[in-house]
């Protein structure tokens, strides 16, 4: 890689973003009476800047006109990441600028009718993105997980033109304020690296996929519209309260209708206003999977605005899905609904062959289909917020979820500065505002295994855990740490401490009899310390599929399966008392950067990269299945606990 130059302009770009506050909701896209949807999922036209400097696209402006005029492209598929999807070794490890273009037919309706308004939304684009619509800029935004839109009303209504031209500039470059953070290292012996050549470092264990991960939309409102909806739910006795806030935006005279219906359908509650309070009584209320025989039961809160205006009446209509339940925390137990609960349940990464980080339904539909298979109850979103769609399944299927930000890999002392604070409060306030009405969401994950010894760092997190919880009172917030580090980082401030832990593998290699030793006293240090309940948020150890030995060693499916066996004779006397989860690391094995100690990826899998399942994954099914039934509530019954089957074989 080439191009000095190339850092100065790409991390200016980065910073164009900096210090904005939010603006207006982001509520999904979902289709009703007064609102359309058109995917633009497919092929894009799609070119890398290999320019030295990255920035010919910008020094030519490839905006103003069509991407083949101003050479070759190739045919990108939207969503995916670019790296894995061609042949092309240097794209594959591209730093820099890429451009994306894709024209869109649009309804006659929409580009003639004043009333409507025209919105484009981009799901993902990691990692700053720059958007235009017919050559004029609409949006950027930094931050490659969260979601962000313009309104191209005006460009697509103010002449004949039937369609559009959208060209979306990504840059993936990751510096010490950015989120996750990377730095460029330059090569500047000559006798070794050529000219101006460069690097992305970055402190974090997965590979730097980008691209457009997630689907690209266009939708329509009117031009009065449900702008945001805010929910939190609580019970008193048997009456389920649902509080909604709901914002407008384009007229201040205006009525609202709201309607909570059952899942068949009938009106249970009815409310008029901007503001208020739904009882239901009797109500189902929201239960995770194996927690009760109807798991994940959600009302739908329909919203009706009606405006009046010159030429008559205009009216938005949205549907938001709804589970009432609670959350609360003790000193040593999580409770949802009153009932204590144990996370047993998986970490995870957005990760596939071929797709990269890109989102996939068949792909999507599978990990669901082992969760459940598995046994498992929860999993965190290790280490980013993931794509909406899966909080939408996690909702439907009563998968309880930790929603953790992209605050992974922060090492460096420039990470810590206001800057990126600023940047990093700006990302809770995205990931809250986006994820805040999911009853599968139970708490929020602000960091993971940060370096605490740098000074600012306890001013930082404290800080960071504060306005979140102020943002989101009505949940829990963790920050996830690592036993090796300083405990006094994060820990104070959150409501559950998260562990991770990977003993007898990055230290005392292959002595799988001092686990339990030292695994109990790590329990027993931090609860001492702090008097909260703890979460084994990562274990496990990397096994290569097939690979065999007796007595287990390193890397076979025996030593994989021996550590998490030692774990769970530890985890299962500590939560009896204070431990109230285990996270397995990891789901499925990932991609990660090309270093010795990573064979083409992490393998702590549980299933491969292809969610085929190793021996673990069996070992993990039987303890989660046990632990359902010990710990599972059912309410029909009686008493706790209910004998509970699987219902999946294979």
């Amino acid at each position: 890689m080439a191009g000095r130059a190339v850092a100065g302009a790409v991390l200016g770009a980065l910073l164009w973003g900096c210090g904005l506050a939010l603006q207006g909701g982001m509520l999904y896209p979902r289709e009703s009476a007064s609102r359309e949807r058109k995917d633009l999922d497919g092929l894009w036209k799609f070119r890398a800047d290999f320019s030295e400097n990255r920035l010919r696209g910008f020094e030519q402006q490839w905006y103003r006109s069509p991407l083949r005029e101003s050479g070759p492209t190739l045919d990108m598929p939207v969503p995916s990441s670019f790296n894995d999807v061609g042949q092309d070794g240097q794209l594959r490890g591209f730093v820099g600028w890429v451009w994306y273009e894709r024209e869109a037919m649009l309804p006659q309706r929409w580009t003639q009718d004043l009333n409507t308004r025209v919105v484009l939304r981009i799901g993902s684009a990691h990692y700053y993105a720059i958007v235009w619509v017919n050559g004029v800029h609409v949006a950027e935004h930094e931050g490659g997980h969260l979601p962000f839109e313009a309104d191209i009303s005006k460009l697509v209504q103010s002449g004949p033109l039937s369609f559009c031209r959208i060209t979306i500039a990504i840059n993936n470059t990751l510096a010490p304020h950015t989120l996750p953070p990377g730095t460029i290292l330059y090569r500047t012996d000559t006798s070794m690296y050529p000219n101006g050549y460069f690097v992305q470092d970055t402190s974090f264990d997965f590979f730097n996929y980008a691209g457009l991960h997630r689907p690209v939309v266009l939708y329509t409102t009117p031009t009065t519209y449900i702008d945001d909806i805010d929910v939190t739910t609580s019970v008193d006795q048997n009456t389920g309260l649902v509080h909604y806030q709901i914002s407008i935006q384009g007229s201040e005279h205006f009525q609202l209708e709201v309607h909570l219906q059952d899942e068949e359908g009938n009106i249970v509650a009815r409310g008029t206003g901007g503001r208020g309070q739904l009882q239901v009584p009797n109500a189902h209320l929201w239960w995770p999977y194996l927690m009760h025989e109807h798991p994940a039961y959600l009302y739908s809160l329909e919203v009706r605005l009606t405006v009046q205006t010159a030429a008559g009446s205009m009216s938005d209509f949205y549907t938001l899905p709804v589970g009432i339940r609670t959350v609360a925390v003790t000193k040593n137990q999580f409770l949802i609904n009153g009932k204590p609960f144990y996370f047993h349940g998986v970490n995870k990464h957005e990760d596939s062959d071929i797709r990269g980080r890109g989102f996939d339904w068949p792909l999507l539909m599978k990990d669901f289909n082992l969760l459940l298979w598995l046994g498992a109850n929860a999993f965190r979103t290790s280490h980013y917020p993931y794509a909406e769609e899966v909080m939408q399944l996690c909702d439907q299927y009563g998968i309880v979820v930790i929603d953790e930000s992209p605050g992974v890999g922060i090492k460096l002392s420039q990470s810590y500065s206001n800057q990126s604070l600023q940047h990093h409060l700006e990302v809770m306030e995205e990931l809250v505002r986006r994820d805040k009405n999911h009853p599968a969401v139970v708490m929020w994950s602000v960091a993971n295994e940060p370096t605490s010894f740098l000074e600012p760092a306890g001013y930082y997190f404290k800080t960071l855990i504060a306005h979140t919880k102020a943002l989101d009172p009505s949940r829990p917030v963790t920050f996830v740490t690592n036993s090796k580090y300083d405990t006094d980082l994060g820990a104070p401030y959150v409501d559950v401490i998260c562990v991770n832990s990977y003993l007898s593998w990055y230290h005392d290699y292959g002595h799988l009899e001092v686990i339990q030793l030292q695994l109990a006293t790590q329990f027993e240090n931090w609860y001492r310390t702090y008097q909260k309940p703890i979460i084994q948020s990562e274990y496990g150890a990397d096994a290569i599929t097939g690979l065999h030995h007796d007595p287990p060693l390193m890397f076979s499916e025996e030593y994989q399966k021996s550590v998490l066996e030692q774990y769970h004779l530890v985890l299962d006397q500590k939560r009896k008392e204070y431990v109230i989860g285990e996270l397995i690391w990891n789901f499925a094995d990932f991609m990660t950067d090309q270093t010795p100690q990573r064979v083409i990826g992490n393998k702590k899998g549980i299933f491969t990269r292809q969610r085929q399942p190793k021996g673990a994954a069996f070992l993990l099914r039987e303890r989660y299945w046990k632990l359902a039934n010990e710990t599972g509530y059912h309410p029909a019954a009686g008493k706790p606990p209910y004998l509970v089957k699987s219902p999946f074989t294979w």
